[in-house]
């Protein structure tokens, strides 16, 4: 009796590790299930925030080039009504000079009727050919005054030219900003209810990330010309930078047990299954 009872005694004691070692397999392989299901939400969820922030940045392009259009429109118009302005201001410098040298004219033309009263009462010639001098040079002064207001009546057309040359693109110019104005209008009405949703999905999508995780994904983001920090493992090559993927980081993609990073360009990598889940839904 005492001897078969030892010997049940050894058959338990060499049963227990066997045991602990199932029992710790199976842990093991709890602990493992529970971090791939956890590895595979986080990969949705950023899949699933680069999708929506995608269509806001799609939003935000098409209405960012509007604002862009309108202001230039904008400043053109200050342009056009700046030269218009200026061209109006050298025309009544244009028209002060004319005046001035219509005035001398009068003066000059008086100033003969004058030289030629005085050449009826002279006692010599040389008073005579003085006053002849003086209507001379009256004269010619009249002449280049005439030629002057000529030039001036040229540039003045010139730039009345340029005036209604100006006006007519302002009128244009106005009515295109009026029309760039209202689409800018009927598209900001539209996109900000759609805009204010879908920021609201990617506040909620953010909660199931970690913060470590979030910082990554808006540092990629932000230096990634086109906005795309997770992308879709597309024909054995990184959906971003289009670089080959070496077959044993496609297979730990596939797996879900850590998150893995494109080694040429950073961008978070995912594979078809999780794609094709957050397109679906």
């Amino acid at each position: 009796m005492a001897a078969k009872a030892k010997k049940d005694t050894v058959k338990k004691r060499s049963a227990q590790p066997k045991a602990v070692k199932v029992e710790r397999t199976k842990r093991n392989e709890n602990v493992d299930e529970r971090l791939e299901q956890k590895i595979e939400k986080t990969l949705t969820s950023l899949y699933t925030l680069q999708k929506i922030d995608s269509h806001i940045d799609k939003i935000r392009n098409i209405r960012g080039e509007l604002p862009l259009e309108v202001q230039d429109l904008e400043d053109e118009l200050v342009g056009l009504e700046t030269r218009i302005s200026k061209f109006k201001n050298e025309i009544a410098d244009i028209e002060n000079s004319i005046l001035a040298k219509k005035n001398a004219i009068k003066d000059s033309e008086a100033l003969i009727a004058r030289y030629k009263d005085q050449q009826m009462n002279v006692r010599n010639n040389r008073e005579y050919d003085s006053l002849s001098k003086e209507i001379e040079f009256q004269t010619l002064e009249i002449q280049l005054a005439e030629k002057r207001i000529l030039e001036s009546n040229e540039e003045k057309a010139r730039k009345q030219e340029e005036i209604d040359n100006a006006e007519k693109e302002l009128d244009e110019r106005k009515k295109d900003l009026e029309v760039k104005r209202s689409e800018l209008k009927d598209i900001v009405t539209e996109t900000e209810k759609e805009e204010k949703a879908l920021m609201e999905r990617s506040r909620e999508n953010q909660d199931n990330i970690e913060d470590r995780l979030l910082t990554a994904y808006n540092r990629i983001r932000k230096n990634a010309r086109n906005g795309l920090a997770v992308v879709q493992v597309e024909r054995d090559a990184c959906g971003g930078c289009f670089n080959k993927i070496p077959p044993q980081h496609q297979l730990d993609i596939k797996l879900h047990k850590k998150i893995i990073v494109c080694e040429y360009c950073g961008r978070i990598l995912v594979d078809d299954d999780i794609a094709n889940n957050v397109d679906a839904n």
